[in-house]
C-alpha cells in the first residue's frame, strides 16, 4: 500500500464545490473516477479542506492510498489525461502512509480578486468580483490588520455553520492592488488582491470577511466596527457574504518534516 499526496488546480465555476455531493458534480468526484480509469481502484481521496460552489484553487492538496505500482513520476499527466480541461493535477509525491491532507494541513491561504477598474475583464471574469465604483483601499487595509490574531470568528460564519468551536488563528493578511490591467488616464483602481492565511477557516468566512471589508471600502462601515464586530459574536453585525467566484484557495501548507517517502 502507498499513500500518494498530490495538488491540484481548478477552475471551480461549472462545479458543485470540492467535496463529494449528492449531485455527483464536484472536484472530488472528477478526481476519484480518474483514479478509477487509471487503476480500476474505487477509492476516496482526503482533501485538505471543502471549497464552496464556485470557488477556485492554485493549491489544493489531497492524499490517498493506492495499491497501483505506477511510477510516481507519470501519475500528473496520467490523471490529467483523464481529467476535465479545467482541473489540473500539478505534484505527486510518495508521502508516509500516517499522512493526512486535511488534519496535517498548518497553514491555509486564500485570495480573494475584487476588479475595480470602470469595466470587467473578459478574460477573468469568473475569478473576479467587479466593484467599478470607488474603494478606499487604505481604509479596508486597516480593518483588515484588526482581524489579525486569534479570535471567536463567530460574526464572520454562516448561520449553517456546523463547527462547535468558532475559534481560529489568522497569521497574515495584506492587499496589493494590479494596475496592469487599468486603462490609462482613466479612474481604473486596479485589481484589488486580498490574501489571507490562516489555521484554518470557517464555512463561508473568507467570503464574509471580505463583504465587510467591502463595506468598508464603500464608507458604509469604519475599520474601527471590525473588534466591535469580532466581540459581537453575531452575524447579523459583519457585512454580506460575498461573490464565490472571485475566491481562490491560493495555498496549504505542513510541517517542513513531511519529506518525500
Amino acid at each position: 500500500m502507498r499513500n500518494l499526496c498530490m495538488k491540484v488546480n481548478y477552475d471551480g465555476t461549472h462545479y458543485d464545490g470540492f467535496q463529494t455531493q449528492p449531485s455527483g458534480n464536484t472536484i472530488q468526484d472528477c478526481l476519484e473516477n480518474a483514479i478509477y480509469s487509471l487503476t480500476g481502484e474505487r477509492l476516496k481521496i482526503t482533501g485538505s479542506g471543502r471549497t464552496d460552489a464556485g470557488v477556485h484553487a492554485y493549491g489544493q492538496v489531497f492524499n490517498f492510498h493506492t495499491e497501483s505500482p505506477i511510477p510516481i513520476h507519470r501519475w500528473c499527466l496520467a490523471l490529467n489525461a483523464w481529467l476535465p480541461r479545467d482541473i489540473i493535477v500539478t505534484d505527486a509525491r510518495e508521502v508516509p502512509l500516517s499522512f493526512h491532507a486535511r488534519r496535517m494541513a498548518k497553514r491555509k491561504t486564500y485570495r480573494y480578486s475584487i476588479n475595480a477598474n470602470r469595466f470587467p475583464d473578459i478574460f477573468h471574469r469568473r475569478t473576479q468580483a467587479h466593484h467599478p465604483t470607488s474603494l478606499d483601499v487604505r481604509a479596508m487595509e486597516k480593518g483588515l490588520a484588526h482581524l489579525v490574531g486569534t479570535f471567536d470568528y463567530t460574526s464572520f460564519a454562516s448561520r449553517r455553520s456546523q463547527k462547535t468551536n468558532h475559534v481560529r488563528t489568522i497569521y497574515e493578511a495584506y492587499i496589493t492592488v494590479d494596475h496592469s490591467f487599468s486603462r490609462p488616464g482613466s479612474d481604473d483602481q486596479g485589481i484589488i488582491h486580498t490574501y489571507i492565511t490562516g489555521s484554518g477557516f470557517l464555512q463561508h468566512m473568507v467570503r464574509i470577511i471580505m463583504g465587510t471589508l467591502l463595506e468598508v471600502g464603500e464608507g458604509k462601515k469604519s475599520p474601527d466596527d471590525i473588534p466591535s464586530i469580532l466581540e459581537a459574536k453575531n452575524r447579523s453585525k459583519a457585512g454580506p457574504t460575498a461573490v464565490g467566484h472571485a475566491l481562490t484557495l491560493w495555498n496549504v501548507e505542513y510541517e517542513e518534516n513531511i519529506k518525500k517517502h
